[in-house]
């Protein structure tokens, strides 16, 4: 008679244990995580945080401790220790520095700087290889965003972590994303110039948003569709989250900066 034994799955934490096991041994250095940084609140790079014992000194910006303590969320407790604007750590013998050059992907996203290692890390900015996916990378400050690139450049770095899409990325992947960043800026300008707002209202009458909906979906399209065919090939998903990326950045455009914000009902 067969028996069959049933065996609980590894735990989350384990899994976790696990990994940090591994990486200390390839690097050669201790696998006792004392400190953790919190590069912004968001759940997807912050919200596994209570895995850690208390023992585990937590850091970030000011903003990140408010807006966690706001969250109340028990899986990502807030950092024990922040930082306004500038900070540089030395842990285990390695200089970190922590910066914050204003609002971009976040209220709170801050560059972390690794000098010893010739390694910048800047989540959620650029996705080496990849274009930004929904909205910017979700992005709530699409100027601040956009400026994060050219502030990240600034630094002296070879290796770039950016928090997504599962490779390190290049000074030539962050030139890149500003190019790509600059062609969608000009293509939608150039299309809230060029596209008659005219039929949309008068085919949709006293439903003004309809209209609305019409004129910047046609913006949207028309400034899209340019940067596609450009970028179909080398950066990958181009062709599935352009057009997403480039109504973000006309209602940047057209509400941040003021450029043909003329339409509204």
């Amino acid at each position: 008679m067969a028996i069959s034994v049933r065996t609980r799955p590894p735990t989350i934490g384990h899994n976790l244990q696990r990994a940090v096991d591994e990486i200390a041994a390839a690097s050669g250095v201790s696998n006792k995580v004392t400190y953790l940084i919190y590069s912004h609140h968001h759940a997807d790079h912050a919200g596994a945080s209570s895995l850690f014992d208390g023992n585990v000194v937590r850091i970030g910006h000011e903003e990140t401790r408010r807006l966690l303590l706001r969250d109340n969320d028990p899986a990502q407790p807030a950092p024990d220790e922040t930082f306004q604007d500038r900070i540089t750590l030395g842990i285990g013998g390695e200089r970190i520095e922590l910066a914050w050059h204003g609002s971009n992907h976040s209220p709170d996203n801050i560059f972390i700087h690794f000098p010893d290692h010739d390694t910048l890390m800047l989540v959620d900015i650029v996705n080496p290889g990849w274009a930004p996916v929904y909205l910017v990378n979700l992005t709530e400050d699409v100027q601040g965003y956009i400026a994060a690139a050219a502030t990240a450049l600034s630094y002296p770095w070879k290796h770039y972590i950016g928090g997504h899409l599962g490779r390190l990325g290049t000074r030539d992947d962050v030139t890149l994303h500003r190019q790509y960043m600059a062609d969608i800026d000009a293509s939608v300008r150039n299309a809230l110039t060029a596209v008659d707002p005219t039929p949309f209202f008068v085919k949709y009458g006293e439903k003004a948003w309809a209209g609305v909906k019409g004129y910047l979906d046609a913006c949207t399209d028309a400034a899209a569709a340019p940067v596609i065919e450009k970028y179909t090939g080398v950066l990958a998903a181009a062709d599935v989250f352009t057009a997403s990326t480039a109504f973000w950045v006309m209602e940047s455009i057209r509400l941040d900066l003021g450029f043909a914000s003329q339409v509204h009902p």
